[in-house]
């Protein structure tokens, strides 16, 4: 009775673990990797303000999130040994300036307000909002990076900021596996992908 007690237990566990995705054995951190190598142009468009992106919650620190979306959707859970080298808005507002300075300057707060004290013309200022960056498990086999973000794009008058446009955007790709290193593929995919977007989508303004 009792052997048959404990390889219960034992089996019981094992399908525990199986139900969470694969997790690194040591420490490990990770980052978005170099963006792709695309020729600059000469610059083409006015400047752009990309302030900080704006975050809350456990987005505010290194941790890589999964969610498990065959259990319960709504826990976000840490990798225990796998991490950012930063905060999630840290590293999509670095693939941003890459992306978007491709045609077009684009400055922090600090720079801009330096340029408005030289008497230039405010240039517009473009706010993103930081909403979902997690990597979503359907089965425990298959899973893909979520990333939404909020992009409100200001227009500097004498009065204050005025809205110009404003659109949420929400990408995803699938992970290649279903463990830790999966997950930041994908994520990287996903926000290599929602930079572009957004970089169509200011060009049409």
């Amino acid at each position: 009775m009792r052997r048959w007690l404990l390889a219960a237990l034992a089996a019981l566990a094992l399908a525990g673990c199986k139900a969470l995705p694969d997790k690194p054995v040591r420490q490990t951190m990770y980052d978005f990797g170099p963006s792709s190598p695309v020729e600059t142009a000469a610059t083409s468009r006015g400047a752009l303000v990309l302030p900080e992106v704006e975050v809350t919650g456990i987005l505010e620190t290194p941790a890589l999130l999964y969610r498990l979306g065959y259990e319960d959707a709504h826990q976000l859970r840490p990798y225990a040994y796998a991490r950012w080298s930063a905060p999630p808005g840290q590293l999509l507002r670095q693939r941003l300036r890459d992306v978007l300075g491709r045609d077009r300057a684009v400055l922090d707060a600090a720079a801009a307000a330096a340029l408005s004290r030289r008497g230039g013309t405010p240039p517009p200022v473009l706010r993103v909002e930081l909403e979902e960056f997690s990597q979503l498990f359907d089965s425990p086999g298959e899973s893909k990076g979520v990333v939404r973000v909020r992009c409100t794009l200001l227009e500097n008058t004498g009065g204050g900021e005025r809205l110009v446009a404003q659109r949420s955007f929400n990408v995803q790709r699938p992970a290649p596996s279903a463990d830790a290193p999966g997950g930041v593929r994908a994520l990287t995919a996903a926000t290599d992908a929602a930079a572009q977007d957004i970089a169509s989508w200011l060009q049409q303004r």
